[in-house]
């Protein structure tokens, strides 16, 4: 270390005494201010000491050391400014945490403290630093302007990191209270020594938006190379950082960080410093005769072409050179007070109470303007001043605003919006976005119901208009009826289905939901339980054992009509039951949030509204449960039925495969649904689809084809007018059967006319052999006396051996039958219908000839 003498000659100084300034300029280190504050100070001290109305018995010297910004390095220098020749009136320390060091241990030597880059709020106690003053305002004057950017910004969250240092931790204490009087939460404080890495990882994984930095620039450089490795930065992020900086701060090369200098740039852009205003923006000549340009016109030449953003400390020098004044000023103001008690400034020495006394008051009562404007000390010894509000756009500094503390006023350049683009959020903006059903889905599937409601309206209505035809009564009309009903209601719940809160206000959609549950359940029970009656009757007259069937053969209609009656009593009282006990609601079911492109700020929540009740899956499991056994009990008698004929029922067939394919329906929907809940579209499409397909292959089924038959035969007339006009039924299985009878029957007749044939031959040669044999017995007993009556068989007719009319034929005079003959069941009659258990008696004897 080397200790630099400044000496300031001059006709006028000479037999002046000098009075000497103990300083701690940091020229390295993690704020390196004193590469330009220092020339600033000695700028200062050669025009005051060229004054001749300030201090004219006094010459200002200044003796001071590099601190390098370390605490440990600042106490041996202070040692050797305290306990080597010559004695030191005033201190003036850089950095806060050497400044916390000297403030404090100079009370013990009667020492003023007059620091002139010093921002720790700790350092504003008056118990702990009596004697301390400084002309960069506290850190603290930072946190108003900040709370006042939150709340302009509505932003109610913010984040801290910070280096582990006093002045930044009690910076992050007083913001703390500041923000929390403002209704603001720090959700996330973060610190770190030395390495930023793992702080600025928590704050990513934390979700932190706005983030309050506070740390030297060295450690900045640290910190924006972890940023960016984090990739903590771009439009939903904004970084709060101290604006003493260099302005190329993030540009030197550091050989601390392994970041490139582009990607530093991009990691810095667009975050917003605060900084005191330390260079006074007006045009003012203050006590130093100089403007702000004039100063800076200077202080560059004394710099030699430094460039100043690679210059430590270049903003802070106007402060330097202001302290130095402010001194200077105050020095001159106790030489009056001093003489009339009997002393000198020279007089100095540190068990001196009343010089230091006299120093401290003038300090505390200064004002006066100066190169980084009104120069003025609060009651804790802090400069006040005004906060300029800069933002870092296109890699550079451009002003936002700037904040008067004293007033609360918050004034901005050209307007009060953010520079280059909107502001962020101070966290995730979570944006509610129903999901409803899709129209063009609903539009296209409502036209196919649309056109099934009106298929189902014809059907009902050739049903009704046809109930008096002998083939539609024996398809028992009125149960058709409630199955072109039902499939009607059915069809009719696919628009409740498909309505949401697109269409109604959400008060009004529990009523939708009820007319969901009702038609749908009163559609089904009509439709399926009219042809599950059917099959079940069908199964129970016509499968039973051949000595109950005659009983049995008589179905009753009012049997048929109290069976659907007790299915759909079930069904209401269940729904009624459901509904009192546990009534249908809204529900509204959240997905995963989502990202949209575009707009790094905001996820959507999408949400999707269901009815439901407190225990629907207790609900749904009874009604599943109840609906699949019928629809498994109907499978199973649609096949038990398949090869019955019965004209009571004439339709069953049709009925159970209507059943078939309901019953695969709705037992391949209802889990699908269940699954595809979440998916508004797909489960509308599933289930509708499967109402429609299930409606229109029942209708098809059951109606088509007696619309066919009664359009091609013809047969529009009522059973009455029927009767009258052929006088006998035009039953389709009677007109089969009777033309199957006349073909067997001529067949017969034919067979019957070769066996006759046959049968006299054989006559013929029987009677010609028995006469032969008796001619040949007579010519050998001849001895014998028989009459001829007995000796001789005589010729009979054929038709001699039939038994006269009425009486039954001997089955000993009748020869062998081929079996074709004995299972002939019947022969024809032209004058009258027959059956195969009913024929007439000249026939049989016909064929058993």
């Amino acid at each position: 270390m080397f200790i630099l003498t400044i000496y300031y000659p001059c006709a006028e100084c000479h037999g002046a005494s000098k009075l000497y300034i103990g300083a701690l300029f940091p020229m390295s280190g993690g704020w390196p201010g004193g590469q330009a504050c220092l020339p600033a100070a000695r700028m200062a001290l050669d025009v005051v000491n060229k004054r001749t109305d300030i201090l004219p018995d006094y010459e200002l010297e200044l003796i001071y050391y590099d601190s390098m910004c370390d605490p440990g390095e600042a106490t041996k220098l202070l040692y050797d400014l305290l306990y080597t020749e010559p004695i030191k009136i005033v201190l003036m320390p850089g950095c806060s945490s050497v400044s916390t060091l000297v403030a404090e241990a100079s009370r013990m030597w009667n020492l003023i403290v007059l620091s002139y880059g010093s921002s720790s709020p700790a350092l504003s106690n008056r118990q702990r630093f009596p004697t301390f003053f400084r002309t960069h305002p506290s850190a603290t004057l930072h946190n108003p302007t900040r709370v006042q950017l939150f709340q302009k910004w509505k932003w109610t969250k913010i984040a801290t990191i910070q280096q582990t240092t006093e002045v930044f931790t009690s910076t992050v204490d007083d913001l703390e209270v500041r923000v929390k009087e403002a209704g603001i939460e720090i959700s996330v404080r973060q610190s770190f020594l030395t390495d930023p890495a793992v702080a600025v990882k928590n704050l990513k994984r934390q979700d932190a938006r706005i983030i309050v930095g506070l740390f030297y620039e060295t450690e900045a450089r640290k910190v924006f190379c972890e940023v960016y490795k984090e990739k903590l930065y771009g439009k939903k992020y904004v970084w709060f950082l101290i604006g003493w900086y260099a302005d190329n701060w993030f540009k030197i090369k550091d050989p601390s960080i392994n970041c490139t200098t582009e990607q530093m740039t991009e990691a810095v852009e667009g975050h917003v410093t605060t900084e005191i205003v330390m260079l006074n923006p007006e045009t003012v000549r203050g006590a130093s005769n100089l403007t702000s340009q004039e100063f800076i016109a200077q202080l560059m030449s004394k710099l030699g072409g430094k460039n100043p953003e690679e210059t430590g400390g270049f903003q802070e020098a106007p402060l330097a050179y202001d302290a130095v004044w402010a001194l200077a000023l105050a020095l001159n103001k106790t030489v009056g007070p001093l003489k009339a008690k009997g002393y000198q400034l020279e007089d100095f020495n540190y068990n001196n109470k009343d010089i230091t006394a006299e120093i401290y008051r003038a300090l505390n009562t200064s004002s006066f303007e100066g190169i980084s404007g009104h120069v003025v000390f609060d009651a804790q010894g802090s400069r006040m001043a005004w906060t300029l509000i800069e933002q870092l756009q296109g890699g550079s500094y451009k002003k936002i605003g700037y904040y008067d503390s004293t007033k609360g006023n918050l004034s901005w350049y050209g307007n009060d919006r953010w520079i280059g683009s909107r502001p962020p959020a101070d966290q995730t903006v979570v944006i509610e976005e129903f999901r409803y059903l899709s129209q063009k889905i609903f539009v296209s599937i409502s036209v196919f119901a649309g056109l099934g409601i009106l298929l189902g309206f014809v059907c009902l209505t050739f049903n009704v208009y046809n109930s008096n035809v002998r083939y539609i009564q024996n398809s028992q009309p009125y149960l058709n009826n409630m199955t072109a009903v039902g499939c009607i209601m059915a069809l009719a719940a696919v628009f409740p289905l498909g309505i949401d809160g697109l269409h109604v206000h959400r008060r009004q959609f529990p009523v939708i939901c009820q007319f969901r549950l009702w038609l749908l359940g009163l559609g089904f029970s009509l439709a399926y339980g009219s042809m599950f009656t059917k099959i079940w009757w069908v199964h129970t007259v016509f499968t039973k054992k051949d000595e109950k069937k005659d009983k049995s053969k008589h179905l009753e209609p009012w049997k048929l009509y109290t069976t659907l009656g007790v299915l759909l009593a079930i069904d209401i009282l269940s729904l009624i039951i459901w509904q009192i006990v546990d009534p249908l609601h809204v529900t509204v079911e959240k997905f995963t949030k989502e990202a949209p492109k575009g707009d790094l700020d905001v996820l959507i929540q999408p949400l999707l509204e269901h009815c439901s009740s407190e225990k629907m899956n207790t609900w749904l499991g009874v009604v599943y449960g109840y609906k699949g056994l019928l629809l498994l009990l109907g499978i199973f008698l649609a096949y038990e039925t398949k090869s019955i004929s019965t004209e009571k029922i004439n339709d069953h067939r049709a009925v159970g495969m209507a059943i078939y394919n309901v019953a695969v329906l709705c037992m391949i929907t209802a889990p699908v649904t269940m699954i595809l809940s979440s998916q508004q579209d797909a489960s509308f499409a599933f289930a509708s689809l499967a109402i429609v397909f299930s409606v229109y292959i029942t209708l098809v089924v059951l109606f088509i084809p007696k619309m066919r038959r009664l359009i091609t035969r013809g047969e529009w007339q009522s059973d009455a007018q029927e009767t009258t006009k052929t006088g006998s039924s035009t039953n389709n299985n009677d007109e089969e059967k009777s033309r199957h009878l006349e073909r067997e029957n001529r067949e017969l007749q034919k067979i019957i006319e070769e066996k006759e044939e046959r049968v006299s031959e054989l006559r013929n040669q029987l009677s010609e052999r028995q006469a032969l044999r008796s001619r040949r017995r007579a010519s050998i007993l001849t001895n014998q006396n028989y009459s001829s009556s007995s000796n001789t068989i005589p010729y009979r007719d054929p038709r001699s051996l039939a038994p006269p009319p009425g009486y039954p034929t001997s089955i000993s005079d009748i020869p062998p039958i081929p079996l074709s003959f004995g299972n002939s069941s019947s022969l024809y009659q032209p004058d009258s219908q027959i059956s195969r258990n009913n024929y007439h008696t000249s026939h049989l004897q016909l064929l058993y000839k």
